[in-house]
């Protein structure tokens, strides 16, 4: 899967603040990632990040 930095991914479950969407901050064997919701952030290995997104929401970038 094509993952980048400054991506919202929305997982197939909901945050106990009940957002589903994800920033992604950084990339590599580990995916960081801050709720869009309340802002929490965690690291979660890539293969488990995968298994769990639904859609991803890509920024345009500016040029």
């Amino acid at each position: 899967m094509d993952i980048h930095v400054g991506d919202v991914l929305e997982l197939k479950k909901n945050h106990p603040c009940g957002s589903r969407q994800w920033r992604v901050l950084r990339v590599g064997m580990d995916f960081k990632l801050r709720c869009q919701g309340c802002g929490h952030e965690l690291m979660i290995p890539r293969s488990k990040a995968e298994k769990s997104i639904k859609k991803v929401i890509r920024e345009e970038a500016e040029q």
